[in-house]
């Protein structure tokens, strides 16, 4: 059976969510990293493959059939181009020029036991946390690997490689990262007299500033692997760092 689904604009714009020339960018991106090796299906057609599955979170099965090869060669694909649609480094801060970065942590629901725990959203999920820019583009800077869904978020953030990315930057982060260097809002303690009108109208651009966070999640979770991920080991912190990129492109003039 030939293949049905094709690198040409109406099934990647269909599929993707990605304009025609921003995707020649991804895949140009992935064979400067080595994806060009050989296969059943030119490299276009692969990542095309790849941006599907993590759009739809359809199995390797239903893959299948849509590209005209097996599904044990839809999972070779996935396996191997997953790690080259990562998310460039985070810029180095420049002297001179001050940043502004968000950061926050997300619940993805998993089936992996090894990467994931209980969670609050009463599903089993890990903690991803993700650093934006303020800026209105809402470009994602990095993310964390993978932890558990019961930790908190601070508590992630510490284990995490984040705050060496972040050294040098203002990042803002919710109440819940109190004590550890990040702009939280402030808090009224009890006992204590109330908030005074400057830190209330401090809170309120905070508040303002931190939604842009949310607006990220929104967007990168229309990603629908993001909202029930069945891959094991890396796969999970694969798809965030590929999403990423599709988002960022996506946003991307």
């Amino acid at each position: 059976m030939g293949a049905a689904l094709r690198a040409e604009r109406v099934w990647v714009e269909t599929s993707t969510g990605l304009r025609i020339d921003r995707f020649a960018r991804l895949v140009k991106v992935v064979r400067e990293r080595g994806g060009s090796r050989p296969w059943c299906l030119p490299l276009p057609d692969r990542v095309l493959l790849v941006a599907v599955h993590y759009r739809t979170n359809l199995t390797m099965r239903q893959l299948a059939p849509l590209h005209g090869i097996s599904p044990a060669t839809v999972c070779r694909v996935v396996q191997r181009l997953r790690p080259l649609l990562a998310l460039e480094l985070a810029p180095r801060p420049v002297a001179g020029v001050e940043r502004l970065w968000i950061v926050d942590g997300t619940l993805i629901p998993v089936r992996d036991r090894k990467v994931g725990a209980s969670s609050r959203n009463y599903r089993f999920s890990a903690n991803v946390q993700v650093i934006i820019g303020a800026e209105d583009s809402r470009l994602v800077v990095a993310s964390a690997r993978p932890a558990p869904g019961n930790k908190a978020d601070a508590h992630v953030w510490r284990e995490s490689d984040l705050p060496a990315t972040a050294a040098g930057t203002a990042v803002i982060a919710d109440g819940t990262y109190l004590g550890i260097g990040l702009i939280v809002p402030h808090r009224r303690r009890v006992g204590r007299p109330p908030l005074l009108r400057g830190q209330e109208e401090d809170n309120a651009e905070h508040r303002r500033v931190r939604a842009r966070v949310e607006h990220a999640f929104v967007r990168i979770k229309n990603w629908k692997i993001l909202r029930d991920c069945r891959q094991k080991g890396d796969g999970l912190h694969h798809a965030v760092q590929a999403v990423a990129t599709m988002h960022n492109l996506a946003l991307t003039a």
